[in-house]
């Protein structure tokens, strides 16, 4: 009857411990990671807006000068 004792009790200590083999696999992320990633993104895209407005300004006012000359 022991034996039958002992292995049941080494089966559920396997089980623990697969369980917290589990839970040290799961990925975590640092928050301040993704918020600088998205500060990052952020930066990128105004700059990308202010190249484009210049531009878009110079090609107008260049077009308008063309015709007003």
């Amino acid at each position: 009857m022991k034996k039958n004792d002992q292995d049941t009790s080494l089966f559920n200590n396997d089980i623990a411990q697969n369980k917290d083999l589990e839970v040290d696999k799961i990925k975590t992320t640092n928050v301040n990671i993704l918020l600088n990633r998205v500060r990052l993104n952020q930066k990128r895209t105004l700059k990308k807006r202010i190249v484009f407005s210049i531009i878009l300004v110079g090609l107008v006012s260049s077009l308008a000068i063309y015709f007003i000359i």
